[in-house]
């Protein structure tokens, strides 16, 4: 029910209702549970977005996966784990990206919390958190810093572990159409390039990559033997491959006509097996290859979107979605990348998608794949260094603190919120002053705040509601409420304020006040009726007096004007009630000071008088 704002006995719809009857303690915080901060049993570890930094996470996420980075990144010594270990009252701050590394690795592995922050990381690479960058880019810029640091490591097995994962070697093989002759050079790679353009299948793109050019024309080749420009054929040989192949589907293409880049959003098909012995030179080798991560770009633009990754994770064979915080445990040991396809706005030229066969995908999204070389051996487990665990320690027992800090503030604030229903539900019953009993009028705003759960009430402020002889002013009765001294006695005793109004507090003398010019108001209606009739009567002989016609037009509005001045006066003479009263003064000096100017009967004076 609405409350009746103009009847102070109206105890009414002035929020009330959230208290009487049960109530949900939890309504009375607004503190989520800090346990669904908690990372769940054999979880993964989700990273936080910084604002655009969701490519990183993706591939913090798929390198964290490959073990044997993993396994010689902890082993990169730290000079705490040297020394003796990390000052408690410090924080530790890593000064290297390898130690950033490692321990982000480390709180991804053991952390308690549901997803950490690696905002230290990207300072110390110094990436705009709010710029999306190029993550082919990124990545390959990473791996090359990544490799060059590692390269000043004593211990073989970390200072090679980016070549031993990631490279493998192809040659450009050059053939002079004339003399037969062959020159090659040989180059290292840590991913593949691949066209997509005008392909429907990964294997398309890749056999396109191998396929042989002829160089002709203006692009003849200078041949050593024959010591002439020549024409001649070229192509790429592929001498080696990493464990961990990295092929990088070219979806983002700069576009001559605009001059800005986009994005393909062609369908390429690609299977969890990938044998790559026809594309290689020596075909004696264990060249199967399974699928190991998907890495996604959600969005129409090259400039924008949103980076996801699909892993698998090596020791269970399970696949996850790595979003941000956010991790998802795909069903029964599958890829689904289903979903992914669906979320690209739809275009007019919306190609289907192609029906996909058992083991393989079809994705308009995806722009890296990455396969690991099929092995027997079984997957490593790797132990967290002790000075890093240590680390990883300390970081859950400050979680800890917080979860408890937190649980114990929703506690204390259900505790009060307990406290408060009781009072409500027992003073609510005895607010209504009974008749013939004594009475407080108090300010219906702070009534309304003290039955909103939200915020303890301030001191009672009862200042704006007087007049200027100190009393309740009888304008203000319809934003005040009248209840009974019991409550008010409480209400002052807990909370403090006033000053108190209670049944001697009505103002006698505006009352009459506005008594005197509301009969007067009454009484100038008769008058005018009067004197309208009157002046229907002519005048006899020389008797009577000269008035304006534009004063008789306007008396009853120069005296309705002149009670009005006065009936604002009684009301605004308290400077406490407006804050602005001042500013009323000088209105009502320019007003008086135009009326001065149009007086009753001045328009017929002259200079004289």
């Amino acid at each position: 029910r609405r409350n009746c704002r103009g009847n102070p006995n109206c105890l009414v719809g002035i929020g009330e209702h959230v208290w009487l009857g049960e109530i949900d303690e939890n309504s009375f915080h607004n503190i989520d549970d800090p346990n669904c901060e908690r990372r769940k049993k054999n979880a993964f570890v989700g990273l936080t977005n910084l604002g655009a930094t969701c490519y990183v996470n993706t591939f913090l996420q798929m390198w964290f996966l490959n073990l044997e980075l993993r396994q010689a990144l902890y082993l990169c010594p730290s000079e705490y784990a040297a020394g003796e270990g990390i000052p408690k009252d410090k924080d530790y701050e890593p000064q290297t990206i390898c130690e950033h590394l490692q321990y982000l690795f480390a709180l991804l592995q053991n952390s308690k919390r549901r997803y950490i922050d690696p905002s230290g990381f990207v300072k110390a690479l110094g990436l705009d958190t709010g710029q999306q960058q190029d993550a082919q880019e990124f990545s390959k810029l990473f791996m090359s810093l990544l490799e060059d640091t590692l390269s000043k490591q004593k211990n073989p097995d970390v200072r090679n572990i980016v070549q031993k994962q990631f490279c493998g070697e192809y040659a450009y093989v050059t053939v002079c159409n004339q003399c037969g002759r062959e020159s090659k050079l040989v180059s290292k790679f840590y991913e593949l390039e691949l066209n997509i353009q005008g392909h429907k299948q990964l294997t398309d793109c890749i056999t396109e990559f191998l396929k042989e050019e002829k160089l002709e024309g203006d692009n003849r080749y200078f041949c050593e033997t024959c010591q002439s420009k020549q024409n001649a054929t070229r192509k790429i040989r592929l001498l080696s491959l990493p464990c961990t192949l990295n092929l990088q589907l070219m979806r983002f293409v700069f576009d001559r006509q605009t001059g800005h880049k986009k994005k393909l959003n062609t369908y390429i098909g690609f299977s969890e097996l990938l044998d790559m012995e026809p594309f290689m030179e020596q075909k004696n080798g264990v060249y199967v290859y399974e699928l190991s991560a998907v890495l996604i770009h959600r969005g129409v633009s090259a400039y924008s979107g949103h980076y996801i990754a699909h892993v698998k994770d090596p020791q269970t064979g399970e696949w996850y979605k790595f979003n941000d915080e956010d991790i998802e445990k795909m069903e029964g040991k599958k890829l689904q990348l289903g979903i992914e396809e669906d979320l690209a706005e739809p275009s007019k030229s919306q190609t289907r998608k192609p029906k996909c066969g058992k083991g393989t995908h079809c994705s308009r999204n995806a722009y890296m794949l990455v396969y690991r070389l099929q092995t027997r051996e079984k997957s490593l487990t790797i132990e967290v260094p002790a000075f890093l665990q240590e680390l990883v320690e300390r970081d859950n027992c400050k979680f800890e603190e917080w979860c408890n800090e937190m649980a114990e503030m929703r506690k204390q604030s259900v505790a009060r919120g307990k406290i408060k229903h009781e009072e409500v539900k027992e003073l609510y019953k005895r607010l209504p002053a009974e008749a013939g009993s004594p009475y407080d009028f108090i300010s219906l705003e702070w009534l309304q705040k003290w039955l909103d759960e939200s915020t303890p009430p301030k001191p009672i402020d009862n200042t704006a509601c007087l007049c200027s002889h100190g009393k309740l002013h009888p304008d203000k009765i319809s934003i005040m409420k009248r209840i009974s001294e019991y409550v008010a006695d409480f209400f002052y005793r807990r909370y403090g304020g006033g000053p108190r109004l209670n049944v001697k507090a009505l103002c006698k003398e505006c009352v009459v006040e506005r008594c005197r010019i509301l009969r007067l108001k009454n009484q100038l209606n008769e008058d005018y009726k009067t004197v309208t009739n009157l002046l229907k009567m002519t005048v006899k002989g020389n008797d009577g007096f000269w008035v304006g016609k534009a004063s008789l037009r306007s008396w009853r509005q120069l005296a309705l004007e002149q009670l009005n001045e006065q009936d604002e006066d009684t009301e605004h003479s308290n400077g406490k009630m407006n804050g602005n009263a001042q500013n009323k003064d000088e209105s009502n000096e320019e007003k008086r000071e135009e009326e001065e100017e149009l007086n009753f009967n001045e328009d017929i004076v002259c200079p004289h008088g």
